[in-house]
């Protein structure tokens, strides 16, 4: 391909991918499957690499980000961007309306939207490019985060139509989709638990609501982790000089036209009756939506009277937010569970009576510890409300005593453990209740083997919870060591048949001939798992993938580590003086080193392997150190750190002023994040690490 069809192409493939973002993005109409779009995308990312010269500062093949923003600059609104009032009542509309009627004479309509519950944002375009992206700050000022903005995809980098303004601004909502809220969530928490943490600290650890996650997401440094938050936007109002239409209603529409995200649920409103049954049909079905959104925004729809009745020194006398109440239920509390995990730390759920909430049904809640049900001051049998905090997760708020019945006795905590009834712990300065059982008690067993197959750890995917719990109800399995004692006779034929609890369908395991040898060879391929990666299959609390690799780069073998003063192990870098208390604790108990022995008998690697054979792929990053943080997409960090090496880098493991590049997933370090803003170390995200070693 010449110079000028490359560049016919770039522009044509740029031209299709926009329609394409359109049509997904802002109207969720996409006429191309996934496939097809990433096969473009791609397409036009190779041409852009060996014709750099034609591609497009605004090419949709940048919205994953990597500009790292050491400080957000502060922008002065060329529009004060003005807070709107609240109101809470039916009557408090009708006093909003009565005060327009007041000034105006004549009818008028009112347009009415979701409010959405996000960060407010205004975006400039000049000559159909996006310009710049401000936050609301104090009305008067805000940060520009343009480049985080470029990321989001249902905003587009150029506008569809050449009937918009020379330059104008659109203000609207970022949000974070309740999809990706849960994602992230979900995925720190799997890291966490498997981290060694209990509930109580991953709750204080997880993102809190899709409003606060969004906001702290929209004035992150990274904007490639931005990019992989997926957030989202809806526009809202289109500001101009002159004014370019006579309505508000009308300007929406255009502004969807030209590209823009507007929210199908709007409506123009002859009068309050409307008003008002609009409201009342969202303050139901808003729990059926993919985001949050906590009211209703009632304006006047006519341009030239939003004029006429003009603003108050805090807000605009055209427009009013009506906020839903936060939803509560009243349901009874008909008992209390708990729930043993496998670091031994013992978590309360409240057992409710099925309830109706927020578009769910709710049959739990999350009571966190023993001061919790104490402050509730709660009995069996009570009607509690319950409400979902930030819209996702139940959660108890109080008691209606005037239901309480006059025999009802406080929840006294146990004191024994609900699987193995050893007696329960609680640790000086710690809110949760722990059972010390850690080599008799069910549970504490089981995930101890789950997390040691794990696929970050050892790996054995041929083994999943039910096959753990089935091995173990058989009594082959009591330690992960255990594991590599099994023979093909303990394992042909077992079979178990799992009647869940909560009702799902019966699930039945059998062991026959295919899934045995699958299971042996995972277990004998296990064995050459590197060292860092045994390390942190043994399960000490709070050594995580992270800590283990450090620690097995500073002490290189297991005796070492075993051996260390808490001073030694803090003298890693990173390593905290908790992380080595629980290092130095494991060590020193019988159990633990046991359970090393049984390991080392088993042949599995206890010491780093200096002199391991390296494949020689390229020399393309000879002389250039990198450092690895977070998860990513394609690769784990063990299999990037391999073609780091095979391709002539090196690997560190923290950043320095000698470190060539950090490389980011998705959840990377914030102290590595820090560290590579100190130093000028540029960030690469993984398709931009890939394209370096020109691996696709």
């Amino acid at each position: 391909m010449n110079e000028i069809q490359a560049r016919s192409r770039i522009e044509e493939l740029t031209r299709e991918i926009d329609h394409h973002n359109y049509r997904y993005y802002a109207l969720s109409d996409p006429e191309i499957s996934d496939g097809e779009f990433d096969r473009l995308l791609k397409e036009l990312e190779n041409l852009e690499k060996e014709f750099p010269q034609f591609a497009f500062p605004d090419s949709p093949s940048r919205r994953i980000g990597g500009t790292i923003t050491r400080e957000f600059k502060t922008v002065k609104h060329k529009y004060p961007m003005l807070s709107l009032g609240n109101t809470y009542s039916p009557e408090e509309i009708l006093e909003f309306d009565a005060r327009i009627r007041k000034i105006v004479d004549g009818p008028f309509h009112y347009v009415c939207e979701l409010k959405f519950d996000g960060v407010a944002i205004g975006l400039t375009y000049k000559n159909g490019r996006l310009f710049q992206a401000v936050t609301r700050g104090d009305g008067e000022k805000g940060d520009d985060v343009t480049a985080n903005v470029r990321t989001i995809r249902s905003i587009p980098l150029r506008l569809r139509k050449s009937s918009f303004p020379d330059e104008f601004e659109i203000r609207g909502e970022i949000f974070m989709p309740h999809r990706s809220f849960e994602r992230i969530n979900n995925e720190m928490a799997a890291q966490l638990r498997e981290d060694g943490y209990n509930e109580q600290e991953i709750g204080e650890k997880l993102l809190k609501n899709p409003r606060n996650a969004a906001s702290g997401t929209i004035k992150m440094q990274d904007s490639s982790v931005v990019a992989m938050r997926n957030l989202d936007c809806y526009l809202y109002f289109v500001l101009c000089e002159p004014a370019v239409f006579r309505t508000h209603y009308e300007s929406l529409i255009a502004a969807r036209e030209w590209g823009f995200k507007v929210c199908e649920h709007m409506k123009r409103c002859s009068g309050t009756e409307e008003v008002e049954a609009f409201i009342r049909h969202w303050d139901t079905a808003r729990h059926t939506l993919p985001y949050d959104t906590d009211g209703v925004v009632i304006k006047v729809d006519d341009l030239s009277l939003q004029k006429d009745l003009g603003f108050t020194a805090k807000s605009p006398r055209w427009a009013i937010a009506y906020k839903f109440k936060a939803e509560t239920v009243c349901t009874e509390l008909i008992s209390i569970s708990y729930q043993v995990g496998r670091t031994g730390a013992v978590t309360p759920v409240a057992n409710l009576k099925p309830v109706h909430l927020a578009g769910t049904t709710v049959k739990r809640a999350t009571l966190h510890n023993a001061d919790q049900i104490s402050k509730l001051d709660l009995r069996i049998g009570d009607h509690v409300y319950v409400e979902k905090g930030g819209e996702i997760i139940p959660k108890i708020t109080g008691v209606n005593l005037s239901r309480r019945k006059a025999d009802a006795l406080p929840v006294e905590y146990i004191s024994q453990c609900p699987e193995c009834h050893t007696p329960l712990e609680r640790k000086e300065g710690e809110a949760l209740h722990y059972c010390p059982n850690i080599n008799g008690c069910p549970p504490q067993i089981r995930g101890r083997i789950e997390h040691f197959i794990s696929r970050k750890a050892m790996d054995i995917d041929s083994l999943g919870e039910g096959k753990i719990e089935l091995l173990f109800d058989r009594g082959l399995i009591h330690t992960p060591a255990d594991l590599y004692r099994l023979t093909h006779e303990d394992l042909l034929g077992l079979e178990k048949v799992f009647q869940p609890e909560d009702g799902n369908k019966v699930r039945r395991i059998s062991l026959q001939e295919k899934s045995v040898e699958k299971i042996l060879k995972g277990i004998q391929a296990s064995r050459s798992v590197p060292f860092e990666r045994v390390l942190y299959a043994i399960g000490i609390r709070y050594v995580g993938e992270t800590v283990a690799r450090k620690l097995a780069q500073h002490f290189k073998n297991m005796d070492s580590i075993s051996h260390a003063t808490v001073e030694e192990l803090t003298g890693v870098e990173e390593i905290g003086e908790k992380i080595a208390e629980s290092v130095y604790d494991f060590f020193r108990q019988t159990s633990g080193m046991k359970f090393i022995g049984e390991l080392k008998k088993a042949g599995l690697q206890m010491e780093v392997a200096e002199n391991a054979t390296t494949v020689v792929l390229s020399d393309r990053l000879a002389g250039q150190a990198f450092v690895i943080s977070g998860v990513f997409s394609n690769f784990s960090r063990d299999e990037l750190k391999a073609l780091i090496v095979q391709n002539g880098g090196k690997i560190q493991s923290g950043v320095t002023g000698k470190t060539s590049y950090l490389v980011a997933g998705e959840e990377p370090g914030p102290s590595k994040l820090e560290k590579a803003r100190e130093h000028n170390v540029p960030v690469l995200t993984e398709t931009e690490f890939l394209t370096m070693i020109n691996r696709k």
